[in-house]
């Protein structure tokens, strides 16, 4: 299968992707270690976390010897004398099956980082996403507050022209009806900007409206390098791709060790004591015989998973392709258009607002066509902030899906 030209993608996303739109002048400018502290103190997280320490423990006892030494003893009465032994048995790693449970420790250690650098981009791209969800809700808020004002202004308007014969009732009507619309969109449009706040707190407890988590230049995106080459090597280094090579690593070690269990390993032992009134000093040897059971079939059962396992791998590198190239085709996209609705309505709200204002003042446009306008207004600068997060969201989809949002945030300044 064949990319989609990423050249193209890594051009458009060097645009800029600035979060806080309407920040005050007082606000202040978070870094990204003070976004990475608190995308730490998400539960998920923190049980991550301590998943990670528990497989650092277990790695660090799988690289132990494999048996300890058993103490034996025996006593016993024969006739007048006490009988007694004592005496250390050790079993021997002959086939170094230690080896083989070192190396899956290691491999899983290495598979629980990667699966927590996953977890700790993908809550950093929810926190990104809230805060471009958060900034759409300020904006559709504002515009909501804006279209209300406007109607109350022309209802207020509206009466004093009808008073002075202008207007009819039918007008004085449209924009009543008008208003009872927009101030039901104005109360959605303030709820909806309430739920965004409140999961942005969620993901990032101690944020207000007031800290900055991106400069206005967004994030730079144009660092990236172009070429075939480094698309490929963001695919086999993405943090799912890896878990996936790990999984396979450790399934061809299960099937190693299980092999290896079909070779028994001997038991040495030595032992002193006392019968009668002779000291005596002894040696034992003992050896598992696999002839009911030589594991065989364990073996061969271990073997095919790990062949099912590859076959898992291939798959996920196949999704994260695919993934990669739908993400850069999103962003094309979003870009085409949010630049196409830019080029359109470039210094046109004002104009259209004041031109709408003036030929419903002087007669040339009657109410409802005023009233319609309005309403396409509010549609159009509506559909360039959905254009706009779009486009931002689709960004924030791209770094995940090659797996460098991390290292984007560390080229913030």
């Amino acid at each position: 299968m064949k990319f989609y030209p990423v050249k193209q993608a890594l051009a458009l996303l060097c645009v800029s992707l600035p979060i806080a739109v309407y920040a005050a002048p007082t606000a202040t400018s978070a870094s990204p270690s003070w976004l990475t502290q608190q995308i730490n103190k998400n539960p998920e997280v923190i049980a991550a976390k301590e998943n990670l320490n528990a497989v650092f423990s277990l790695t660090e006892g799988q690289k132990k010897a494999l048996y300890n030494p058993e103490l034996a003893t025996d006593v016993s009465r024969e006739g007048q004398f006490n009988n007694f032994t004592i005496g250390i048995n050790q079993t021997i790693d002959l086939w170094d099956k230690r080896e083989q449970r070192s190396k899956k420790a290691d491999f899983q250690l290495v598979q629980a980082k990667q699966t927590f650098s996953y977890l700790m981009q993908k809550k950093t791209a929810e926190a990104l996403q809230a805060l471009v969800n958060y900034q759409k809700a300020q904006m559709q808020a504002k515009i909501a507050r804006e279209k209300e004002q406007q109607l109350d202004t022309l209802l207020n308007l509206v009466a004093k022209r009808q008073q002075a014969g202008d207007v009819s009732q039918v007008d004085a009507e449209l924009t009543s009806l008008s208003l009872s619309q927009t101030l039901n969109t104005s109360a959605q449009a303030q709820v909806q900007l309430a739920n965004a706040k409140a999961k942005v707190i969620e993901l990032m407890p101690d944020w207000t409206s007031s800290i900055h988590i991106l400069p206005t230049q967004g994030i730079a995106i144009d660092r990236y390098k172009s070429d075939e080459l480094t698309t490929t090597r963001w695919l086999q280094q993405h943090p799912l791709v890896q878990v996936a090579k790990l999984q396979w690593q450790i399934s061809k070690s299960d099937a190693s060790q299980a092999l290896l269990a079909t070779k028994a390993d001997p038991t040495f032992g030595v032992n002193a004591g006392k019968t009668d009134n002779d000291n005596t000093l002894g040696l034992s040897f003992s050896m598992p015989l696999n002839v009911r059971n030589n594991f065989s079939s364990e073996a061969r059962a271990a073997n095919q998973q790990a062949n099912a396992v590859e076959s898992q791998l291939q798959s996920v590198l196949r999704k994260q392709k695919f993934a990669i190239q739908a993400t850069t085709e999103s962003v094309l996209a979003y870009k085409n258009h949010y630049q196409r609705w830019q080029k359109l309505m470039q210094g046109r709200d004002k104009r259209i607002a004041d031109l709408l204002q003036k030929q419903w003042r002087s007669g040339d446009i009657n109410t409802s066509e005023y009233l319609l306008a309005l309403q396409q207004r509010a549609e159009g600068l509506l559909a360039g902030i959905e254009l706009q997060s779009q486009f931002k969201l689709s960004q924030i989809d791209w770094l995940l899906a090659i797996g460098q949002i991390d290292v984007a945030l560390k080229s913030l300044k």
